[in-house]
């Protein structure tokens, strides 16, 4: 009766021991993406994982609700990879927190418009009228360079650009009300300000066709944003399977698709490149 007890004892902590083994199998065949809300938790789901499942990996979508924690979870390996950022808050972010944490690859990305219900045109827009933008400071900066780029203010010389406020505007030709306010509540000042700066991310979850913006903010490559894994995992199988699953056919389709909000969205500089005879 013992010898009996001991080998079903001995038999069952064979297949638990197998058990665990086939889950830490199955466990090296997912990765956990980190997203932040917007319409790249999207373009993870419609984009990258069809694919990936196709390489015999589930794909497992977690959204954060700041930009903070995607990063760190990262960081702490709770997931393996994350899209919400772009280069530079990347590379500051990471040497701030000194987190070793690579960037795999530049994917497609919305940029800023300068959206109205109320003109049809830049040249509309008259003494007085209000424009509102964002009140952070890294993305008030890159508002008022966007206004510049139009033509609708200038930035003090002495100012550096990527950390100007609206008390280092030079000139305001038009006489243009400018009014800073949360980023995420720029899309509700359309039915009463003549204009609003919004960001892509924003204006998507608001459902606002990036089309239809009176001007889109041509993004330098290190505004676009990107995939980044832990340094360690960097050439590891998963993360080239990612790699090659953006740079495919399949992939590519999906963000050409007019029926998808991707078509709109700036393409990396690597994606222009590969495009071209």
């Amino acid at each position: 009766m013992g010898i009996r007890h001991g080998l079903r004892v001995a038999s069952a902590a064979l297949l638990l021991a197998s058990g665990l083994n086939l889950a830490h199998a199955a466990d090296s065949k997912t990765i956990t993406f980190g997203v932040a809300p917007g319409p790249y938790g999207d373009m993870v789901k419609q984009a990258i994982a069809p694919s990936l499942k196709e390489k015999g990996y589930k794909v497992v979508v977690r959204e954060f609700s700041d930009y903070v924690q995607p990063n760190m979870a990262l960081a702490n390996g709770s997931i393996d990879a994350n899209l919400f950022q772009h280069s530079l808050y990347f590379n500051k972010f990471t040497a701030d927190k000194n987190l070793k944490l690579t960037k795999l690859l530049t994917v497609p990305t919305a940029g800023m418009g300068l959206y109205s219900h109320k003109v049809k045109s830049i040249d509309e827009l008259k003494k007085g009228d209000i424009v509102t933008l964002s009140n952070d400071p890294t993305n008030l900066a890159r508002g008022l360079r966007f206004l510049q780029s139009m033509e609708l203010i200038t930035i003090k010389e002495n100012i550096d650009p990527t950390k100007a406020s609206e008390r280092d505007i030079a000139s305001n030709p038009k006489g243009l009300v400018f009014k800073p306010l949360e980023a995420a509540q720029l899309p509700r000042t359309l039915d009463s300000a003549a204009a609003a700066l919004v960001n892509g991310n924003f204006a998507i979850a608001a459902g606002l066709d990036l089309n239809s913006a009176l001007k889109q903010e041509h993004l330098d490559e290190n505004l676009k944003n990107i995939i980044a894994v832990r340094t360690e995992d960097a050439d590891k199988p998963f993360a080239k399977d990612i790699v090659e699953v953006v740079k495919s056919p399949a992939y590519k389709a999906v963000i050409d698709d007019p029926k998808n909000i991707f078509s709109a969205f700036q393409k990396p500089d690597w994606m222009i490149q590969a495009a071209k005879p």
